[in-house]
């Protein structure tokens, strides 16, 4: 979703995967696609949230696609909104099996819209800006 994202106008994407074979094969796909706004990172999630942290990195959009099944969309959410990395009304959207429970995200993140394509769930959350409701972006 993030090397779409960038076709459609994103300034930059940051892609996460701890995966080295998975790695192997987003590195490829970002060259052949020639994206130079992409920075992979090849870490574990909770140590790229660190990292982007440390560097004060703030995102609007965030796309979480863990592996189904393991219960980490929540946690991985919970990260980013402790990690503060979070800009002002940001979007989350969350991928994960269609059979896979819902699973919690931090206090205040709204969810937008839930829809199932096939076997994968889809599901968009408006995360509020200090002090005030959630900002919804686009038709909701």
């Amino acid at each position: 979703m993030a090397l779409e994202a960038l076709s459609r106008g994103a300034a930059e994407a940051v892609l996460v995967e701890s995966s080295p074979e998975a790695f192997a094969s987003l590195r490829g796909n970002v060259e052949g696609l020639g994206a130079e706004e992409a920075v992979c990172l090849p870490l574990d999630y909770r140590e790229a949230i660190r990292r982007l942290a440390s560097k004060g990195r703030r995102f609007s959009l965030v796309f979480l696609d863990p592996p189904y099944g393991r219960g980490l969309v929540g946690r991985s959410a919970a990260e980013i909104h402790r990690a503060g990395i979070l800009s002002p009304g940001a979007v989350a959207v969350a991928e994960r099996a269609a059979r896979d429970p819902g699973e919690s995200v931090p206090e205040g993140w709204e969810e937008r819209t839930d829809r199932r394509y096939g076997d994968t769930r889809i599901t968009l959350y408006d995360i509020p800006a200090p002090g005030g409701k959630p900002t919804t972006v686009g038709p909701g």
